[in-house]
């Protein structure tokens, strides 16, 4: 044979050779489940450690979440040896049925896992692997069970955690965890059955950072499956590391006493702290103790009420509610026009109520006086200005032009979309512009008198409380915000790097002090519609809105800001069905939370015990 042929003989041979592996490493670990059960089985060896989860601050160091030591009775089928049912049903007060029925929905509760390539059906629960036959056992109630598990093997308990609320409020801020489904663990290897996972509020959003990161420890075993000692003296073992606390700008005490303002009433109230963009309280009523959802059981057995509740208290509306602003919306109407150049400070409109309806009151014959009055004449005759502003001949033409760029002024106030803030669940609200009512009237087939509600905060425009407060803190910072949040610091690092950047709305600055000086006379000035907020030694700056409601009573309205000239609190208060005006319910209740907030005392006990009398519940 020459050596060109052998040649070729020893290519086919590596050539048959190299195809032999590849197809037998391929059937290894993708036809045949036998190997990948095996390196399972060679990593559980591999015993992983679970950390507590992240603690949850106020802004003065009290602890709004913090964990509870429980424990889970785990098991391993393949550990098992000769069970007895029946005395095992009596170690933990079960029947052999209620036993056996449990063994059956773990191996359901896993599923099943279908391997394309061979066609094969096998279900995802492993005899080798851990699972919780019983969970959230308290310390008294493993405490009978553990000494007697020498007698069962392939049971043992386990360490876990749950959440504790010292506080009974801020539910609808910190959320709820529940059990990871099977999808959940498929995706994220940090998960095994009978782990937790966020489901809303913080708790969902910062799941991340909160679950910390696991330990591992590598144990060495005898031919029998029984853990001997720790492997190289734990020279490879891992320390599960606590998730970092999450230090909130939230004032618990703060939060407390607004649902305490709020009981027997749907609304809430959004305060913020205007420079930092943090989130002072986020309220909304009717609510619940987020002590009901911990653990399973407990989620079990509330959670279904609170869903089928009609007055919604699971439902966050300071976050998810769209309402009508009502008057409170006048304030940026102003801002525009004057930023526009189609009014200045010392505009002046009669009060014409033949234009639309107002309460009596002196025609203001400027700016400032126009807040303090709320008069709805005036900012026809504004707004008129900054749509039809004369570009175009065409009345409709000149409408679409104006209303794009008073939209455009909308959005930079952060309105018409979503606050990218540190929580799941918010509405964008609605900022109509021209495409909006080109289709309800066609294009070119309305102008402003067919829109003018929009003038006084009704008609097609929605915001959020969230985004009513934001607007405040704008105000009270001359034109600027931060993306309203509600974590200063995930441990030692601060906030997200979103929460740093400052956002600027389209107005200059130089704009603003005409609206801080009107929302002063609002409070502070005879005539002025919110003097029920009005503070001893504190000057607020408000601005009072009632919202016409077509399913019954008009809601009730108010933002403000304090101190005047050093703000330190935003607030929005949104009062539904409550039988009045802006300044009747809602100014008082702000009142009392900016002096809660600022002087940590209520001197105005009369204003309170209004408010907390007052039952608004079952207003329509």
């Amino acid at each position: 044979m020459n050596l060109d042929a052998r040649k070729y003989v020893l290519i086919i041979l590596m050539v048959l050779v190299g195809i032999i592996y590849t197809t037998r490493i391929f059937y290894m670990q993708v036809m045949d489940d036998t190997w990948t059960l095996r390196a399972q089985e060679i990593a559980e060896k591999r015993k992983e450690i679970t950390p507590p989860r992240g603690v949850l601050f106020d802004r003065n160091g009290k602890k709004m979440v913090s964990n509870r030591t429980y424990y889970n009775l785990m098991m391993v089928e393949d550990d098992m040896k000769n069970l007895d049912t029946a005395a095992f049903a009596k170690l933990i007060g079960w029947t052999r049925e209620q036993v056996r029925y449990r063994f059956q929905e773990i191996v359901r509760g896993e599923g099943k896992y279908y391997n394309r390539h061979s066609g094969k059906t096998t279900s995802n629960y492993q005899k080798i692997r851990a699972y919780p036959f019983l969970k959230e056992l308290t310390l008294e109630e493993i405490a009978v069970i553990a000494p007697h598990l020498e007698n069962f093997p392939g049971f043992h308990e386990e360490v876990t955690s749950m959440r504790s609320y010292p506080y009974a409020n801020g539910a609808n801020i910190v959320g709820y965890l529940s059990e990871v489904n099977r999808e959940e663990i498929t995706e994220d290897q940090f998960y095994k059955p009978g782990y937790n996972i966020g489901r809303a509020g913080l708790e969902r959003f910062y799941e991340k950072e909160l679950r910390g990161q696991k330990g591992i420890r590598y144990i060495v075993t005898s031919a029998l499956n029984n853990a001997i000692e720790s492997y190289a003296n734990g020279k490879y073992d891992t320390i599960a590391k606590q998730g970092p606390p999450l230090n909130l700008g939230v004032d618990i005490i703060l939060q407390a006493y607004g649902e305490k303002l709020l009981k027997n009433k749907r609304g809430c109230i959004v305060a913020i702290e205007p420079k930092t963009g943090e989130i002072l309280a986020l309220v909304s009523t009717p609510s619940y103790d987020p002590n009901l959802f911990i653990g399973k059981r407990n989620i079990s057995d509330n959670y279904p009420a609170l869903l089928n509740d009609p007055s919604k208290p699971l439902y966050p509306r300071p976050l998810a509610a769209e309402y009508p602003p009502g008057s409170t919306f006048k304030l940026l109407n102003s801002l525009i026009g004057l930023q526009e150049g189609v009014i200045t400070p010392e505009s002046g409109f009669p009060c014409n109520k033949s234009v639309v309806g107002c309460h009596n009151h002196a025609s203001a014959g400027n700016l400032a006086d126009a807040i303090k009055h709320s008069c709805n004449p005036y900012y026809y005759s504004v707004t008129r200005r900054i749509i039809q502003q004369g570009k175009k001949k065409s009345v409709f033409e000149d409408a679409e032009i104006g209303l794009n760029i008073w939209s455009k002024y909308m959005r930079s106030f952060g309105l018409g979309q979503n606050l990218e803030t540190d929580i799941t669940g918010l509405r964008p609200g609605s900022i109509p512009d021209s495409k909006y009512y080109d289709k309800w009237y066609g294009n070119h087939r309305w102008a402003f008198s067919t829109i003018r509600s929009i003038s006084i905060g009704q008609g097609e425009v929605m915001l959020t409380p969230l985004q009513m407060a934001n607007i405040v803190a704008i105000i009270a910072n001359r034109g600027w915000y931060y993306t309203p949040h509600f974590v200063k610091s995930i441990g030692a690092n601060g906030p997200m790097a979103q929460f740093r950047k400052k956002h600027y709305s389209m107005v200059d600055s130089k704009h603003y002090s005409v609206i801080v000086e009107g929302m002063r006379r609002v409070v502070h000035e005879p005539g002025g519609t919110g003097k029920r907020a009005k503070l001893k030694d504190i000057i607020v700056c408000g601005k009072t809105g009632t919202v016409q409601n077509p399913h019954g009573d008009d809601h009730s309205v108010f933002v403000a800001f304090a101190p005047m000239n050093n703000p330190k609190i935003a607030i929005a208060v949104f009062i539904e069905n409550a039988k009045g005006g802006g300044g009747l319910w809602a100014a008082p209740t702000a009142g009392l939370m900016i002096e809660k907030y600022l002087t940590r005392k209520i001197t105005e006990k009369e204003r309170e015990k209004t408010i907390l009398d007052a039952n608004f519940s079952y207003n329509r």
